[in-house]
């Protein structure tokens, strides 16, 4: 990808006239420009909570900056990862997370918020090295909700916790008067170990790594909002919630090299990369041809207007092995059911810092921003 390319041509002033005024910036200072420009953190200006400070972008990440790591700062936190890793004085490392679950409705296809607390605690415990072993669940319950309901959804995190080997040992029930929780919160938190030598960091990550991904993505976030019966749309688009920690053991086995994992929930791909972008200081290359989006979710997102790279999954997860592991790495996860779909859709490079950048089919590139404003509230 020549991206470089085309920085140059900005830098050199191409344009009506550029021959008589000469350039107007030098390439590197469109680079420090650049560089400068997407290593701004965002900042909170408004002075009420909206829908957008929880759809996983710039409006969450400057609602947690200026509120939670204000308030509680430490070091632990200040990493702003999937959850914490902590010493044990036995010489292990605890992996310990937490996650609400606020999805509307309560059921779509392919799940329920009842599969989705099981699943995203026990992904965010495996995106940080874990093996996941103990799960809490705290439930706050409208009044007038159908015991029959409660009994269902209940059964459906059983499933999904015996599916990905975990148990629920905890957890706490609270009521709230009719209207005041829209049927059902459910909060999950988890603990597990991280393997001795086991270590997946940002920190870790170096240019020339591949970039890769479980599956197709944008499933889970357009089965939620389809499923919602606003848009008078059908199409047998499904959830891809599932438990990932099976195949991510599968993916560290073959390539022990693994840098870093996160999965692309809130805010999608798009926003997970930019975060990794921030965290490493590197660049980040997609390239749009390598991107698996299965037909209907395309099409549906053509319809609304929407960018799949923003569209939330709940059962992929994206990985960055050295480039010497990528074809094994590769390897591993489609020989999982849950992998069939992987693909390289990357790679991490030194410059532009800190920017995501995708090449696209026509052959341009463009540059990927974190998720600005919530075009999909409630889908997790």
């Amino acid at each position: 990808m020549d991206y470089q390319a085309d920085l140059q041509a900005a830098a050199a002033g191409n344009g009506a006239g550029a021959e008589r005024r000469g350039p107007m910036f030098r390439e590197d200072q469109v680079l420090e420009r650049i560089d400068a420009f997407r290593r701004r953190r965002p900042r909170l200006l408004d002075e009420v909570v909206t829908l957008a400070h929880g759809a996983g972008g710039k409006a969450s990440a400057a609602l947690v900056d200026a509120v939670f790591v204000e308030a509680f700062r430490n070091e632990e936190l200040e990493r702003l990862g999937d959850g914490a890793t902590l010493p044990l004085p036995s010489g292990e490392t605890l992996a310990f997370s937490t996650d609400a679950y606020v999805v509307h409705p309560l059921r779509f296809p392919g799940g329920s918020i009842g599969h989705l607390a099981i699943h995203g605690t026990v992904n965010d415990l495996t995106m940080m090295g874990a093996r996941p072993a103990w799960i809490s669940a705290a439930f706050v319950i409208e009044e007038g909700f159908p015991i029959e309901e409660l009994r269902a959804i209940a059964a459906d995190m059983a499933e999904a916790a015996k599916a990905a080997g975990v148990q629920v040992v905890t957890g706490d029930t609270k009521v709230v008067a009719s209207g005041a929780a829209d049927g059902l919160f459910i909060t999950t938190a988890g603990v597990g170990l991280v393997p001795a030598g086991r270590r997946l960091a940002a920190d870790r990550v170096r240019p020339g790594d591949r970039l890769l991904l479980s599956g197709t993505i944008g499933d889970h976030g357009m089965a939620v909002l389809l499923a919602r019966g606003d848009l008078g749309m059908e199409s047998d688009i499904a959830s891809d919630t599932a438990p990932v920690n099976a195949l991510a053991e599968d993916l560290l086995a073959a390539a022990p090299g693994t840098r870093w994992m996160r999965d692309p929930t809130r805010g999608g791909v798009g926003t997970v990369c930019n975060e990794l972008a921030q965290d490493t200081g590197l660049g980040v290359v997609l390239e749009e041809s390598a991107l698996p989006v299965a037909p209907d979710v395309l099409g549906a997102c053509e319809m609304l207007g929407i960018d799949p790279l923003y569209v939330a999954c709940e059962g992929r997860f994206l990985a960055v092995v050295p480039a010497e592991e990528a074809d094994a790495a590769l390897a591993a996860l489609r020989a999982h059911p849950l992998g069939a779909g992987a693909a390289v859709v990357g790679e991490i490079v030194e410059r532009p810092a800190a920017t995501v950048a995708l090449r696209t089919d026509f052959g341009g590139t463009r540059i990927v921003d974190m998720l600005v404003g919530d075009p999909l509230p409630r889908i997790c």
